[in-house]
């Protein structure tokens, strides 16, 4: 579906003249009047201007409010050079045009599939006065929900290489706020506990980051299209005030361009409420439309895997007694996924490389195309395929990246042999220890978030399309929604995920997955792996530890963390043990026709129903912090004039995370679009819940909730 209206009227103050046109202009042929753009709805404001206020004259810089009160206060833009002068110091206006666009796109795979793209554009063309003459373009999206800008260089005679040494790119916040966020630049990449905190104690911080006013207006500050550029973080720079602080490669430069280029979108998600945040969409439309042309071959879904056992201790990657990926125990999961309807299984520790310590020796043995000897690729990928189950590949890189992209071709040439239609990627290695040899021989160390890896990342997503196979990349670089321009990047991890619970000490405590929803998970799907019904099954030597959830929570997760391929990340026997509460696994999709979300309040609760992409069914999922609650919410989402089978999986009356997560209730009744539903959510808790269109034979079973 592809609609596209221009609106020939541009309804924002200041000197716009129409979409697609010139503003006015003074007798030497510049804009003339304030520059300032509103967005469809008249909800955000943007205003343009150049030294004024607290930014020194010949500065371009920016301001943002909504519905009039400010919200970005009077910020700077421009750039500093290794090998040039500032870009900034004495700019002018010389072009501004104005343009208007709405369209209604599909997604082929995704949490909403109609997104209405509606924006009112400005870009501003600055001229340096004096020295080289060099030119900026800033282009400004306004949205009701939100606004992203980025930089675009021309081709120029006085800007040909570009060493950027800096983005000075500014966010004055108005006012203070309590802010979610996460350390940038520190071992652990993006795997760590959210931080709650004022705004102005945060220091150096990864995106998205968001922020809950006093006044409670929500405001996520992210990045959109990513591409050949290095990776945002924000860095504190005043009171309330942050700079985009971009991360170096080995050599200190930040970025390494040639003109014509522009850098990814600079964005700000803004919402009265929680629930806002998460049905923006501003991310995914900032980026291109799909390059991939058909990609039905994408196959959202659900799968198993060898891999929870070796978390657990109870298996190996690496070859012996315990390894795990053998043909026998992997034709077991085949097996199981078969059994219950789960269309893949991942095996990692298939490939020679595993033995020893590969994290310390930086990947130096890992060979992409060559198994253990006990691993049978071909006649795995035929037991399989008899019965329906596709394996799933895995890379791990360990951060050595020359070394797997030197093996690229073959690897996934080996994948496209063998039918194997995902590859799960990995590179495990401390932030700033990311392996590249450089064109001298000599390695060097760069972040997982660079220039560097945002080539490597999309290299290998665009050659794995070329063999239409998807990538589920694992220590990745983040996402800022490049899915929408290439629909086979279908997931990623980028945030602490369900292995640290099999671990202990610390996992994820009951908040972690009530502040992901309005954090990470704005960024793009999260494979976060969830599932466990064995929740005291962890490490042995952390036998003390539990997974700090109730079963009923583990169900709701696949509802609330988005990902089109959800893992059930458990071992089949315990499954097994729990018939019951695996039903709710196995009914539920991970492809939605509409998100909805019921309620929420960050890092307390959170609420959402989504509509099945194929077929009637809803499914809801809530959960709570360590906090127990109680809610009465609206089915209004439900078809009105039709009665439906609620399916409900909900925290006992005794369940609690830290003394009985498995109590749980599961039952069945009759609601409607009038239907008042109580939610009751235990401490660390949740409730899953599937509505499916009721039969003439369940409504006179069944009794009306």
């Amino acid at each position: 579906m592809d609609r596209r209206f221009v609106l020939v009227g541009l309804c924002a103050t200041g000197a716009l003249a129409g979409a697609g046109q010139a503003l006015a202009q003074t007798s030497d042929g510049k804009p003339s009047g304030p520059l300032e753009i509103s967005s469809p709805g008249g909800i955000l404001q943007v205003r343009i201007r150049s030294g004024e206020g607290n930014i020194q004259k010949g500065i371009p810089a920016y301001e943002v409010r909504r519905l009039g009160n400010p919200v970005i206060a009077l910020s700077r833009l421009g750039f500093r050079f290794a090998d040039a002068p500032d870009l900034a110091p004495d700019m002018e206006v010389v072009e501004a045009r104005a343009r208007s666009f709405d369209q209604i796109w599909e997604q082929p795979w995704g949490e909403q599939r109609l997104i209405r793209n509606h924006y009112n554009e400005l870009a501003v063309t600055f001229a340096e006065t004096s020295g080289l003459k060099r030119l900026m373009r800033v282009v400004f999206r306004v949205y009701d929900d939100g606004i992203g800008f980025r930089y675009e260089f021309p081709e120029q005679p006085n800007l040909v290489n570009a060493l950027i040494t800096e983005e000075l790119t500014e966010f004055r916040f108005v006012e203070d706020a309590e802010a979610f966020w996460i350390p940038a630049r520190h071992s652990n990449r993006y795997e760590y506990l959210y931080n709650t905190t004022p705004l102005n104690e945060m220091f150096m911080a990864h995106t998205p980051v968001t922020m809950r006013t006093g006044d409670g207006l929500h405001i996520s500050v992210h990045e959109a299209a990513l591409v050949d550029y290095a990776s945002m973080v924000l860095r504190r720079s005043g009171a309330n005030t942050f700079q985009a602080d971009l991360t170096p490669w080995s050599d200190g430069i930040r970025v390494k361009a040639r003109a014509p280029f522009v850098t990814p979108w600079r964005t700000l998600q803004i919402a009265d409420s929680a629930g806002g945040l998460i049905t923006s969409y501003l991310i995914l439309n900032l980026n291109e439309p799909n390059a991939l042309g058909d990609v039905s071959w994408v196959e959202p879904g659900k799968y198993v895997g060898v891999w929870w056992e070796m978390h657990l201790g109870t298996g190996t990657w690496g070859s012996g007694p315990k390894h795990s990926a053998t043909t026998a125990n992997v034709k077991r999961y085949i097996d199981f996924a078969a059994e219950h309807g789960f269309s893949g299984v991942l095996v990692e520790g298939w490939n020679l490389g595993w033995d020893g310590d590969w994290y310390r020796d930086g990947g130096s043995a890992f060979d992409f195309v060559k198994a253990y000897p006990d691993f049978d690729l071909p006649e795995l990928a035929r037991y399989g395929a008899e019965r329906k189950v596709r394996l799933i590949g895995h890379h791990e890189t360990a951060g050595n990246i020359s070394r797997y992209e030197n093996q690229l071709d073959a690897a996934l040439d080996l994948m496209e042999t063998h039918g194997v239609r995902a590859v799960k990627t990995g590179y495990v290695a401390d932030a700033g220890q990311i392996q590249r040899i450089d064109e001298k021989g000599i390695t060097r160390h760069e972040f997982h978030d660079g220039q560097f890896m945002a080539r490597h990342h999309l290299h290998v997503v665009k050659e794995a399309a070329k063999r239409k196979v998807s990538i589920n990349a694992h220590e990745p670089i983040k996402d800022t929604g490049l899915r929408r321009t290439y629909p086979n990047w279908v997931a990623r991890e980028g945030a602490r995920g369900q292995e640290y619970n099999a671990w202990g000490n610390p996992g994820c405590p009951p908040e972690h997955t009530v502040i992901l929803p309005f954090t990470r998970m704005l960024a793009g799907p999260m494979d976060y792996t969830p599932g466990v019904f064995d929740l005291f099954n962890t490490r042995r030597e952390n036998r003390d530890t539990r997974v700090e959830t109730t079963l009923a929570k583990e169900l709701a997760l696949y509802v609330v963390i988005y990902s089109p391929i959800q893992m059930a990340c458990d071992l089949p026997e315990h499954y097994e043990a729990r018939p019951e509460p695996f039903r709710f696994i196995k009914d539920v999709v991970t492809d939605w026709e509409e998100t909805r979300v019921l309620n929420a309040r960050i890092g307390d609760y959170v609420t959402i129903a989504r509509k099945a992409r194929r077929g009637d069914d809803w499914f809801l999922g809530s959960l709570t912090d360590e906090n127990g609650r109680l809610f009465d919410i609206d089915l209004d989402f439900l078809d009105s004039g039709r009665n439906y089978k609620a399916q409900i999986y909900r925290d006992g009356p005794k369940a609690d995370w830290r003394s009985d997560p498995y109590d749980m209730e599961i039952i069945e009744g009759l609601v409607n679009s009038r239907s008042k539903f109580a939610l009751r959510l235990a401490p660390g808790g949740g409730q899953a819940v599937r509505f499916t269109p009721a039969t003439k034979a369940e409504m006179r079973r069944l009794k009306r909730i």
